[in-house]
């Protein structure tokens, strides 16, 4: 298990900057701190050691971003897509114990990766917005949620191919992750994987999200919704080919 007091200067320095980045992404879009975190620091440690503290800065996240987003949620997306977590937050909290994390982080890579780039050439489609859909997209959410805390990206992906302003994306799921969070928080609590020491790692972390959130959500009110989107599409696309950088290290051993 890692301890910040095993660590070299320069890892220390990288490990702050890295939170400090994912703060700043998350208070930009509304999403991609655990995608940033995850793809950062998975090169220090595995990511099942850093997974719980993630969540834990995930949610100081969408407390610090509530009030300033509140009038922006879109609570009857955020309430179907809700229903969808709870079931699916429980399969991928299991799947974190029991699969091998480099197969499910290559069929979240390659799907968010042929979704974007269909984005980028101007893909939509208005008619996936109904609830059905929107139960499914939650359920999936869950599921990568609880094996990878990256739900941002299904979500994201959603919300712009049926085209939802930039304001209500980043509200809605900045205030959906309050709720997936916790949840997920609770599940990996009585299921072991987080505890005392969890807390212990994440409070000299937490000093960077304040930070990192103000700058982030400075920049997006001074943004245009091209920019946003065009942002959000590229950012995911990166996410997207470092995690298969990242699979394909450790299949080879190189890590």
């Amino acid at each position: 298990m890692f301890d910040y007091f095993q660590l070299t200067n320069l890892e220390i320095i990288l490990f702050f900057g890295i939170i400090f980045l994912a703060a700043f992404v998350r208070g930009f879009s509304g999403f991609g701190f655990s995608a940033t975190s995850i793809t950062g620091l998975s090169f220090i440690f595995p990511p099942k050691e850093i997974i719980p503290v993630i969540l834990i800065l995930e949610i100081v996240a969408s407390i610090l971003m509530l009030p300033s987003i509140w009038k922006k949620i879109n609570w009857k997306f955020v309430s179907y897509l809700v229903i969808g977590v709870i079931f699916g937050t429980p399969i991928g909290v299991k799947m974190l114990n029991v699969l091998n994390a480099n197969y499910t982080h290559l069929i979240i890579s390659v799907t968010v990766l042929v979704f974007a780039y269909l984005l980028l050439k101007g893909y939509q489609n208005k008619k996936l917005e109904n609830k059905p859909m929107e139960v499914t997209v939650g359920f999936t959410a869950g599921i990568v949620n609880g094996f990878g805390t990256l739900a941002g990206l299904p979500l994201a992906l959603y919300f712009l191919i049926i085209a939802v302003e930039p304001a209500v994306i980043r509200a809605s799921i900045a205030a959906l992750f309050f709720f997936t969070d916790g949840y997920a928080f609770i599940l990996n609590y009585f299921s072991g994987i987080v505890d005392m020491t969890t807390l212990y790692r994440s409070l000299p972390l937490m000093i960077m999200v304040p930070l990192g959130i103000h700058l982030g959500s400075k920049l997006f009110s001074e943004s245009s919704k091209a920019t946003y989107k065009r942002y959000v599409l590229y950012f995911l696309i990166l996410m997207s080919i470092f995690g298969l950088i990242q699979v394909a290290t450790y299949e080879t051993g190189l890590v």
